[in-house]
């Protein structure tokens, strides 16, 4: 008797044990869903909303409106639902709306993004829509008057990469003191920095300012479009200190640490997102005898000429016509250089590269075309500071004042954190 009550002891003490686990691992596994949908909802309220994806708070501005957009094939929306493209064209999306949409002006490139760098992009149809193409590169870079006769708006939605010399920002100031001049109100539909993360780089220079270069700022700005049009209208950089009527549609779910995968290639020569990346440090090389990538695929990811010696750039490659570059560089020739693919996220202008090739290439004399580098640096000082010798580390010495200043001025105009 006294071994079954032991044996009925033990299997209480079992089956209380069993319980206890049961019940705690419930209380666990329930916890642990609680986790997850406290992560997920986190994750829906973080979401990335570009501007040209909030229609509700744009539309209503546009309705029984007569309306122009400034385009590239960029501009898309994103679609929901079941649809089998993920994007719409903003162009396409507005006049499914009902939206009066009356012209496109297009930046350099054209509204679908082919032609090449430098090359004057003409006025014309867009065949689908059957709307007017006005350019705004080549000789007409600012709307005309008569261009925009009869429009009540303007919609400005174009990915940027946010370095200056990146001509998609002196289009935004055209169009801006355009419509200031014209009493026509401007939106601009935000979209990410890619290289939003980091401010950097060499200022503009008044007496070099250019279609590469219309402001006082850093050759890296770290603004999203949107907050650079903030800027340009708060700085009275517009002529005759103008101001236009400025609408920007915020994005939700941004910061400027923010990593982007920029979905649309923003021109034909910035392919992927290393290119991206890697151009306010390679984008000075357009100054040079160097190719940059332009007449290959790896456009803005690789760099060589035939003068520099192939012992110290072993990768080799030879630039041919190609979309966005019909006449490269070193065009036919077997450039030695450097494969920059596997470079990591950078978060600084890096003129390492650009310093050793002068130094090591055949002919230096003959290595910077001035002008050209200039108009890219906004300065003579780094053409003259690479050529006597000094090094990254002292060069970039020169530029920390002038960028804890604008760095301060910037705070004035940022809608992120």
């Amino acid at each position: 008797m006294q071994l079954t009550t032991l044996k009925n002891t033990l299997l209480i003490l079992v089956l209380g044990i069993c319980f206890s686990c049961g019940s705690q691992n419930k209380e666990v596994s329930e916890n642990s869903e609680s986790d997850n949908a406290v992560s997920e909802t986190e994750t829906e309220e973080n979401k990335l909303i570009l501007g040209a994806d909030l229609p509700e708070a744009y539309l209503p501005l546009l309705r029984n409106k007569k309306v122009a957009l400034v385009a590239n094939p960029t501009s898309q929306k994103s679609l929901q639902g079941e649809e089998e493209q993920n994007t719409v064209h903003l162009v396409d999306f507005l006049v499914s709306e009902g939206i009066s949409l009356t012209t496109v002006f297009a930046p350099e490139h054209g509204f679908r993004g082919t032609a090449d760098a430098g090359e004057t992009v003409k006025d014309g149809i867009d065949t689908k829509t059957g709307l007017p193409l006005v350019s705004l590169y080549g000789k007409n870079k600012k709307p005309t008057p008569k261009q925009l006769e009869g429009i009540d708006i303007v919609v400005f939605d174009i990915q940027d990469v946010g370095v200056r010399f990146y001509t998609y920002i002196s289009t935004l100031h055209y169009v801006m003191e355009a419509c200031a001049e014209a009493n026509i109100p401007v939106i601009v539909l935000d979209r990410p920095n890619p290289n939003g993360h980091y401010v950097d780089g060499p200022m503009m220079e008044p007496q070099h300012t250019s279609f590469l270069g219309l402001h006082p700022v850093p050759l890296v700005h770290g603004m999203t479009v949107g907050e650079y049009a903030q800027m340009i209208n708060g700085e009275g950089w517009l002529a005759n200190n103008n101001n236009v009527n400025l609408t920007v549609i915020s994005m939700k779910g941004y910061t400027h640490d923010t990593f982007y995968s920029v979905p649309v290639k923003p021109s034909p020569n910035l392919p992927n997102d290393t290119a991206i990346n890697l151009y306010p440090s390679l984008g000075l090389l357009e100054g040079t005898t160097l190719n940059a990538g332009r007449g290959t695929e790896m456009q803005f990811q690789v760099f060589g000429a035939p003068e520099l010696p192939k012992a110290h750039y072993p990768f080799q490659y030879t630039p041919k016509p190609n979309e966005g570059a019909k006449y490269p560089k070193q065009q036919g020739k077997k450039c030695n250089g450097l494969d920059l693919r596997e470079t990591e996220r950078m978060s600084k202008v890096d003129l390492t590269w650009i310093i050793e090739a002068y130094r090591s290439h055949s002919a230096p004399k003959h290595f910077f075309n001035t002008k050209n580098f200039t108009a890219h640096a906004g300065t003579e000082k780094l053409q003259k500071q690479i050529e006597d010798g000094l090094t990254f580390r002292e060069i970039r010495k020169t530029w920390l004042k002038d960028l804890e200043a604008f760095k301060k001025l910037r705070e004035r105009y940022l809608l992120y954190p």
